[in-house]
């Protein structure tokens, strides 16, 4: 029976206190920081230091996925922009007023990354349309995606911070209990 009662620690849905949910957390915000805009951040570094063949691959990448996002969001935005919100709010209220502490979880990791989609829909429609008209160096793609990632880290800083002190919160207010 010792086997069963490891199993279910593993798979408790008491997120805050569960590892697993805090390996997601570690591994969602350090890919969301890694993948600026679907561009790899090693090959913007790359672009930095050796220029030529690294910068155009860079550009194109860049110029593929943020018309890739603009056209998401135009064929889908209005879709999007109803369902998460919905989402998000069942999230909140299940969570913070009914005290499901696994939607509090989700609420927590989704909210940020909506504001990190939020920003990348915004410079990927910005980008689009400046790549359409051939007036962006490449230097300007480069500044931009470097901005990106210290909004995504910054973002993701926050929210690291604030479910880490909601979740000591909630394990403390569960131990009092036992």
């Amino acid at each position: 029976m010792e086997i069963f009662r490891i199993i279910a620690d593993l798979i408790d849905l008491r997120s805050f206190s569960n590892l697993w949910y805090w390996i997601a957390v570690a591994v969602v915000w350090s890919s969301a920081s890694h993948w600026v805009l679907g561009v790899p951040w090693d090959m913007v570094g790359r672009a930095r230091r050796k220029g030529g063949r690294a910068t155009s691959d860079l550009v194109a990448l860049a110029e593929i996925n943020s018309r890739r996002l603009d056209t998401i969001w135009s064929e889908a935005g209005l879709v999007i922009s109803i369902m998460f919100p919905f989402a998000l709010s069942f999230l909140a209220v299940t969570g913070f007023v009914y005290g499901a502490e696994f939607s509090q979880a989700l609420f927590l990791f989704a909210l940020p990354l909506s504001a990190v989609f939020a920003l990348s829909v915004s410079l990927s429609r910005r980008l689009s349309a400046q790549f359409e008209s051939s007036s962006l160096a490449p230097e300007a793609v480069i500044a931009a995606l470097a901005r990106h990632r210290v909004w995504i880290q910054l973002i993701g800083v926050v929210a690291i911070v604030v479910t880490s002190f909601w979740g000591m919160f909630q394990n403390l207010r569960y131990a009092a209990f036992l």
